[in-house]
């Protein structure tokens, strides 16, 4: 798979918003972001036209508002980006990611359990791995 560019913050809470919502056109997404904070519709057309030329979203011209969906779903970009963080952070140590992912903040009972199903999978051999 190709490397599109990593999200800065405001690109990822930009991501979120439609990934929740689906696509959306610039006045929803920042009805959305407005309510977490004070954003205004020029600095999310700018975020957005930016992602589009990163490759991060796709516009839709056809209609007359433009709507905006991701490129990659939520899942794809957490992979992309963890990824990254463990190849720059860890020297590809998926062990050492984990260990001060848990350190940092310590997870709850039920995601220990997700966690423990995972590597039970991954125990019973490559073929449940998730694939891109």
């Amino acid at each position: 798979m190709k490397t599109l560019s990593r999200p800065t913050r405001a690109e990822l809470a930009i991501l979120r918003v439609i990934w929740s919502r689906g696509p959306s056109t610039v006045r929803e997404i920042q009805e959305v972001l407005e309510r977490i904070r004070p954003t205004g519709y020029t600095t999310v057309l700018k975020l957005l036209q930016i992602m589009t030329d990163k490759g991060l979203v796709r516009r839709n011209e056809s209609g007359r508002t433009h709507i905006y969906r991701t490129r990659l779903s939520e899942e794809q970009t957490q992979r992309q980006l963890v990824r990254d963080l463990l190849e720059r952070a860890f020297g590809g140590s998926a062990a050492k990611l984990v260990m001060q992912a848990l350190a940092a903040k310590p997870a709850t009972a039920g995601e220990l359990a997700e966690i423990q199903a995972l590597l039970d999978r991954r125990r019973k051999g490559p073929d449940d791995a998730p694939s891109d």
